[in-house]
């Protein structure tokens, strides 16, 4: 589903991916981990437009993606989330989905005045199908609290659903466990891997908690120094010697 091959990032000096290329099957949950300052998080900003490479090239199931903006890239299914929630903290839960959608016929203001009952009527759908999501997170009840006042777990879940607003094809996950404590975690682990199964979502996660990874993710690339180190399924990683020098030096190894 995503093809990665040879991205390069300079930032100045500094090389911050480096001739980075991996492969990230369709249908699967597919892990990015590595030691900090490994080039995750910007390999993830290149892939969704937020950063544009200085050498390589992105493909989404076969197409040259590179260097198109996040809007460009949400019309084809690809979203992402972050490490720190982006909600819209005084606006409730309910609206921070409602509003995903776009091209919204009440966001025209001819459509406003002329067609009311197409308005209503459109609204009336984007709102069910937002509670439908607040229903399958465990958040329905709490579709009227301003957002900001969510704990950070279920600022992480309002994340998800946000993206399942969209119907997406690929979800990049950023840290999804950072901050979260266990019982909510259990709740973004089972709504991911349901709609990674039920629905077909292609899921690329960065993440630092290796139980979540082990239960959740196959397969899992290690990057490290901008580059991809090794790749397999969890228990291989752990005892691929390479992997424990990068995350704890030639003496642990």
């Amino acid at each position: 589903m995503i093809k990665v091959e040879n991205i390069v990032k300079r930032f100045g000096g500094l090389t911050a991916v480096d001739g980075c290329t991996l492969e990230v099957p369709a249908g699967s949950i597919t892990a990015v981990i590595g030691p900090n300052g490994a080039g995750k998080t910007t390999l993830f900003s290149i892939i969704a437009g937020f950063l544009k490479p200085n050498e390589g090239r992105v493909l989404m199931d076969g197409e040259d993606i590179t260097g198109m903006s996040p809007p460009q890239l949400f019309r084809k299914g690809l979203v992402r989330t972050f490490q720190i929630p982006h909600e819209l903290p005084r606006m409730t839960v309910l609206e921070n989905l409602m509003l995903v959608p776009e091209a919204q016929s009440g966001e025209r203001l001819l459509s406003a005045w002329l067609s009311p009952g197409r308005v209503r009527r459109e609204e009336r759908e984007i709102r069910a199908r937002a509670e439908e999501v607040l229903a399958f997170l465990s958040l329905y009840e709490l579709r009227h609290e301003l957002a900001g006042r969510l704990s950070g777990g279920q600022k992480k879940l309002l994340e998800l659903g946000r993206t399942m607003m969209t119907e997406p094809r690929v979800v990049l996950l950023d840290e999804p466990a950072a901050g979260v404590n266990r019982t909510l975690l259990g709740k973004l682990t089972a709504a991911i891997r349901q709609l990674n199964e039920e629905r077909g979502y292609t899921f690329v996660v960065i993440e630092h908690d290796m139980d979540m990874i082990a239960e959740l993710c196959h397969p899992v690339i290690v990057m490290a120094q901008g580059k991809v180190l090794a790749e397999g399924s969890m228990d291989e990683i752990r005892r691929d010697p390479e992997v424990l020098e990068a995350y704890l030096g030639g003496a642990h190894a």
